[in-house]
């Protein structure tokens, strides 16, 4: 199992690229985030374990770099800052866990087998479906992972994307709040609730005057239409 693992402390990434490579892994270690940016673009792995504090480029800048490049491998965010707004900030970048220091090397590694074989599955069960989807101007390329408005990229963060994933397929019918939560912030049961509504806000901003409106429905969630 590749694993690639991005520490700037020198003790810590020692420690672990020798004790995860003795449990199996093949670790790639390294300690900047430049680096570790074009390790990503340059050779798949199968999980990635990031630290946020980088030099070069914080985890927070390498992770949005990265799947603003399409790269879809998980990343397991390993940081010494526990709060829940840091925790917001590196799931809305893209992160698919989070672990704060100090942690149980057990639990990290059942943390990073899990994210591989989520990934695994979610490639197995991928139904064949058509390359695009489109309403309106709004249009998602399967293909590419990519959003477009009127046929120009839209810029929208990893959360945002997987909130259009959810509604897109389904217009003019409301998703329900528990449903997107769990489709924008999978297994990740710490992230308070209305998190969610953050995503929304900020998305809906960027549809405004676009012809696409994401509506509020009390009670029942949210959806997208045509105007």
């Amino acid at each position: 199992m590749q694993l690639l693992l991005v520490e700037d402390d020198a003790t810590m990434r020692t420690t672990l690229q020798r004790s995860l490579g003795r449990r199996g892994f093949q670790v790639t270690a390294l300690g900047d985030g430049l680096a570790a940016l074009a390790e990503m673009v340059a050779r798949p792995h199968d999980v990635v374990i990031l630290d946020l504090t980088l030099p070069g480029l914080d985890g927070l800048q390498v992770l949005q770099q990265a799947r603003a490049r399409g790269i879809r491998t998980p990343v397991l965010v390993l940081t010494a800052r526990g709060t829940v707004g840091d925790r917001v900030q590196g799931l809305n970048a893209g992160a698919d866990d989070y672990l704060p220091k100090p942690f149980d090397l057990d639990e990290l590694e059942a943390r990073l087998r899990a994210l591989v074989r989520r990934s695994a599955d979610q490639q197995e069960n991928r139904p064949t479906t058509p390359a695009q989807i489109t309403l309106g101007a709004l249009r998602f390329d399967k293909d590419s992972g990519s959003f477009y408005l009127n046929d120009e990229p839209m810029e929208v963060t990893p959360r945002e994307q997987a909130l259009l994933r959810a509604l897109l397929p389904h217009p003019g019918r409301a998703i329900s709040k528990e449903r997107l939560y769990e489709a924008v912030f999978p297994g990740h049961s710490e992230v308070q609730y209305e998190a969610i509504e953050v995503v929304v806000y900020r998305l809906r901003k960027k549809l405004a005057d676009t012809g696409i409106s994401l509506m509020t429905l009390r009670g029942l969630g949210y959806l997208l239409k045509a105007d």
